[in-house]
């Protein structure tokens, strides 16, 4: 996990509560949203399987969720990992967790209404529109679906400034998403979680594809970028390989990250909340992605997470085998001290054809 960053005042305060309130869950962590079927924990043998265990703190500042027929599609699938950092790390992580994916379905909703509109248009008034871009169900552009994600990770980052006290700006939260539609993934990265997806080769060879970069200060534009707002980049002694972002004065400690949710005590030094979105057409080699925060990927390599997933008797099993398998790897490396572990995977084949390949 990412150090904090630290300023003048305790804590936050607080963070709007969440949405799906406990009482509206089923005991596996189930609930219905507009629609969708809301998953904070659990798995299922079909697609999904989900894990987060608590490391050596007092509190697991990791949150997760799963929404399935997302946007009210039933080929749609949202999965995301928040890793909270900081004074009440876990209130920011839950936050965004309940409430990012009701803005972006909203959001991509309203995209294609747009469209379907532009389009009746032209054709009640007999314009030829042969050349017009039709935004449907599976053929939105990346432009709207990379406007749906800038506009809603801002949108999410203005609503916690408005929740949280004025001397705590020193907490805040990764994200890393993944929307499947279909053949398609898009992909919505903020801070150094990450999306790996497992391809299988032609000889059964598994192949792990990092699906997003670990948005760092050692990143040269993201270094740039720091820089030119005035914020200092070096590392302390105890981390020398750990690039953290520091304002212009301060002996606190900085931030091991170039974006995320929160630290407004960073944004006016380079840190942002802009999204790194991407796209990927899904083929038949793919097998699963996995979603992870950073405690997974600090003492697993790529290649070790997928063929651990890879390795688990049943789906269901695979998340909390992984989170398992990294926890071990955090005591052999570093004794007691573990961070929190958080782990989704998402398969992309039905059982019988993962089966019979």
């Amino acid at each position: 996990m990412g150090g904090c960053c630290s300023c003048s005042g305790s804590s936050v305060d607080k963070v709007d509560d969440v949405e799906c309130s406990r009482k509206h869950h089923h005991e596996d962590g189930a609930c219905k949203h507009g629609g969708a079927g809301v998953m904070l924990r659990g798995s299922s043998d079909e697609f999904v399987s989900m894990f987060s265990q608590k490391g050596s703190k007092e509190v697991n500042q990791d949150a997760m969720t799963v929404w399935q027929d997302f946007t009210g599609k039933k080929d749609t699938i949202f999965c995301g990992v928040f890793d909270g950092h900081g004074p009440l790390g876990h209130k920011f992580a839950q936050s965004i967790r309940e409430k990012l994916p009701s803005k972006l379905s909203a959001s991509i909703k309203q995209s294609q209404q747009k469209v379907v509109k532009h389009n009746d248009t032209n054709a009640t008034d007999g314009s030829n529109h042969s050349n017009v871009y039709v935004e449907d169900d599976q053929n939105m552009s990346f432009s709207s679906w990379e406007g749906s994600f800038t506009r809603c990770f801002n949108e999410i980052d203005e609503d916690l400034i408005k929740n949280i006290d004025s001397k705590g700006f020193s907490g805040g939260s990764t994200a890393v998403t993944v929307i499947k539609q279909g053949d398609q993934l898009i992909i919505g990265n903020l801070g150094d979680s990450r999306a790996v997806l497992c391809r299988r080769a032609h000889d059964n060879h598994l192949i792990p594809v990092q699906l997003t970069v670990d948005l760092t200060p050692d990143i040269p534009s993201e270094a740039l970028r720091i820089i030119n707002c005035g914020g200092r980049i070096f590392s302390i002694k105890e981390q020398p390989s750990v690039k953290r972002i520091w304002r212009p004065q301060g002996d606190g400690p900085g931030l091991a990250m170039a974006r995320a949710f929160g630290n407004f005590c960073l944004k006016d030094y380079g840190l942002i909340s802009v999204p790194d979105v991407s796209y990927r057409k899904l083929t038949e080699q793919d097998e699963f992605v996995v979603l992870a925060s950073d405690g997974v990927w600090d003492v697993l390599t790529n290649s070790e997470v997928i063929n651990i997933v890879a390795s688990a008797p049943k789906r269901s099993m695979a998340a909390k085998l992984l989170v398992n398998h990294a926890v071990k790897a955090w005591r052999r490396k570093y004794g007691s001290k573990i961070d929190d572990c958080t782990a989704i995977c998402l398969f992309l084949k039905d059982q019988t054809v993962l089966t019979q390949s």
